[in-house]
């Protein structure tokens, strides 16, 4: 398999995992800056088009894997890969945030949920015609927007 190399570092105004918004919905206008490292700059070309974009990174402070959990949504246990939950084998997350502006190598971002000083490993171009899912489902998960945007992180997930 290949290694994957960080391509730079998220910053939040997010220093504990307690408390955050669990999804991007929950950090509405949140600010937040992608510094990407300086080997890998030449990729942002053509991105500053993008309104939005997915942020590919390691949840870098989880120390254990599950294979089910009680995910922030829910009270009762479910398979990890039903969930969001950090506690995956690989420890991946993904969010989509707002792209505001590029300069150089850095990218300010709108409406971020991650931790500060989490490790990037992708940016990928939301794409509207290729991503918008219509009349798509969320399984066990019920709650509304409103819950979704007022729910915030505990320490269940370190």
């Amino acid at each position: 398999m290949q290694t994957i190399t960080p391509i730079g570092v998220i910053h939040t105004p997010f220093h504990n995992i307690e408390d955050m918004p669990i999804q991007p919905k929950g950090a509405a206008g949140t600010k937040g800056q992608i510094q990407v490292d300086a080997a890998f700059q030449q990729g942002l070309e053509d991105l500053d088009g993008f309104s939005h974009i997915y942020l590919i990174y390691s949840f870098h402070k989880v120390t254990r894997t599950e294979l089910t959990v009680v995910p922030f949504m829910d009270t009762q246990s479910r398979g990890v890969y039903a969930t969001r939950s950090p506690l995956r084998p690989n420890h991946i997350g993904i969010s989509i945030v707002r792209l505001e502006k590029i300069e150089g190598n850095l990218l300010h971002v709108l409406d971020i949920d991650v931790l500060n000083g989490t490790p990037l490993l992708d940016i990928k171009p939301y794409m509207e015609k290729f991503d918008a899912v219509k009349h798509s489902t969320s399984g066990w998960m019920q709650a509304s927007e409103k819950e979704v945007a007022e729910r915030r992180s505990d320490s269940r997930f370190k």
